[in-house]
């Protein structure tokens, strides 16, 4: 594990992590709005 952890440091996961909660949270706000538009 000690490799991966070399080739992946900390701030990269730590930025993943962060643009994967962004990406589903902008996603889910994009969906109500659909939802709201469509009634």
């Amino acid at each position: 594990m000690s490799d991966m952890e070399e080739k992946f440091p900390r701030a990269l996961w730590v930025r993943l992590f962060i643009y994967l909660v962004v990406g589903h949270v902008f996603a889910a706000f994009v969906y109500f709005l659909f939802e709201a538009g469509a009634r």
